[in-house]
């Protein structure tokens, strides 16, 4: 038997609790040694049952991404792990392909931060912006892990000026830090917010990386130049987003969704890849906090409310 945090009932936070041990049940599969766990948005939205990538049956091990360690000893970055397990437990079962080796200089919670956020921040740039040289980004919701992995990862991409807009204080402050050329304050009437958008990019905006949609998104896409791109990846300010045929048809602007399981593995295994390898020259960081998993219950109401930082479970 082993520790692990169960979700037992949709809608309900998981429980830590004794739960039996996995086995490699098939080619393929591997038992790896947790070392860390990464909570993710995707974690409660699957606990949800409602989730649109459909939820894993119950009784289930909650997480989708670790770092771990293989009968061989090598240390890997880990996700997708097989239902019923997870990442919020001692140990997991995961597919050989989705495993990762680690540069020695990146730490468990960094290379966290690399996986799902980090990919997304990567993948939602070079992958389906097509972000090009020059290029002046906008990064929405910059507070979190995402927004500062993107913020870092358009300037490593050679973009132009890279803006970002949160709603914390001290999170504008913190992507001011890891390299934004401006920052914008969400907060006010929409159209304070586009005058400001407006103003940190005289030339106009080219990309917006959103992983908040609501009112923000409403803003971004009045600020957008023509022909620019808003890529949709999150929805932490609220499901819907309102705005007019003309701002989306006059400037002949494109709205690209993306998630992560649509992704081409072979995509995502590079994207990580060059993110970790970033991490190790020292190019590239995120704040990363540490609990027990013993703490489960507590990390999952901060993640609901936006921690503003990774939150890392160590078994």
């Amino acid at each position: 038997m082993m520790r692990a945090a169960l979700v037992r009932a949709y809608g309900e936070p998981p429980q830590l609790e004794d739960f039996g041990d996995p086995s490699a049940n098939g080619q393929g599969e591997l038992v790896v040694e947790v070392l860390a766990a990464g909570l993710n948005p995707v974690d409660l939205h699957l606990a949800s049952g409602d989730y649109v990538g459909g939820s894993p049956p119950l009784p289930y091990v909650a997480g989708r991404e670790g770092v771990g360690r293989t009968a061989d000893g090598q240390r890997v970055y880990f996700d997708a792990p097989i239902p019923p397990h997870g990442s919020f437990a001692q140990r997991a079962v995961v597919a050989a392909e989705s495993c990762v080796s680690l540069p020695d200089g990146v730490d468990d919670g960094l290379a966290i931060a690399c996986g799902i956020a980090g990919r997304a921040a990567w993948l939602s740039l070079e992958y389906r912006a097509r972000l090009q040289p020059g290029e002046t980004v906008l990064v929405l919701g910059a507070s979190g892990t995402v927004g500062q992995i993107a913020i870092q990862a358009a300037t490593l991409m050679g973009a132009g000026p890279v803006l970002a807009a949160a709603r914390s204080d001290d999170g504008l402050r913190r992507a001011g830090e890891l390299g934004a050329s401006a920052t914008v304050k969400l907060d006010g009437e929409r159209g304070a917010i586009v005058d400001r958008m407006r103003a940190a990019a005289p030339d106009g905006i080219d990309v917006v990386i959103d992983p908040v949609w609501g009112s923000p998104a409403e803003a971004a896409v009045e600020a957008l130049a023509p022909r620019g791109r808003l890529v949709q990846l999150g929805a932490a300010a609220g499901e819907r987003a309102s705005f007019s045929s003309n701002a989306v048809r006059g400037k002949a602007l494109t709205i690209l969704g993306h998630v992560s399981w649509l992704t081409p593995r072979d995509v995502a295994r590079a994207a990580y890849e060059r993110l970790s390898e970033h991490a190790a020259r020292g190019e590239l960081t995120a704040d990363v906090e540490q609990l027990p998993l013993a703490d489960v219950a507590e990390a999952w109401e901060r993640q609901g409310s936006g921690p503003g930082c990774k939150l890392v479970l160590v078994p």
